[in-house]
């Protein structure tokens, strides 16, 4: 058994800022006005104007790494697509997981000996899915041991709308730490990123002070 943290890649965000100014002159048929360097005033102007449904026509793509726990609150929201690493087909006994499982640490605070009750009850769970696996279970089958600790990838594709939405409820303080510590760090990127997109948006720390 291995333990990691949680982390994060961007992998697609293709022409975003253009897509959705182009979207959105078409509604004012100001096509004409386009140049270098108008995307984000026109786009600022449009989230003045509440007129956000044109943010829906541009899309991020990130692949998240976190615990199981996290993507089970993940895929409830509805304007998104999603493709998760499979406990079903992933047999953590062979090939490519070299007969170990990766285990997500909690993130909230704990003490020593509760800390020290988890590694043992994730460490335990790895044992039993091995001794299913050599009893003839199949993945499927031995998966039923375990727990939302274990490490799941996710690939979350959402327009910015749909972004905007996530971090607003995903990045409270009052929200899981789990969530918490998985999406602070994809809230700050999107902010360095695109602010004119989420700079307004999420909770990050230093928004407190």
């Amino acid at each position: 058994m291995k333990i990691v943290k949680p982390s994060f890649e961007i992998i697609d965000h293709s022409s975003l800022l253009t897509t959705i100014e182009r979207a959105g002159r078409t509604c004012y048929k100001s096509e004409d006005k386009i140049d270098e360097g108008t995307a984000e005033p026109f786009i600022s102007r449009i989230k003045n104007f509440k007129h956000e449904s044109v943010l829906e026509h541009g899309s991020i793509s990130v692949l998240i790494t976190c615990d199981r726990g996290v993507t089970h609150e993940l895929v409830r929201h509805r304007i998104a697509s999603f493709s998760q690493e499979s406990t079903r087909y992933c047999s953590y006994d062979k090939g490519k997981f070299k007969n170990t499982t990766l285990m997500v640490k909690p993130q909230s605070e704990m003490t020593e000996a509760a800390l020290a009750v988890w590694e043992d009850a994730v460490l335990y769970a790895e044992i039993a899915y091995m001794k299913m696996v050599k009893l003839g279970a199949s993945a499927q089958q031995a998966r039923a041991v375990l727990p939302n600790s274990l490490k799941a990838e996710i690939v979350i594709t959402a327009n910015p709308r749909e972004w905007r939405h996530i971090f607003n409820l995903r990045t409270h303080k009052d929200t899981h730490p789990d969530m918490v510590a998985t999406m602070r760090p994809i809230l700050a990127e999107f902010r360095s990123r695109w602010p004119v997109l989420f700079a307004d948006v999420g909770h990050l720390p230093d928004d407190d002070e």
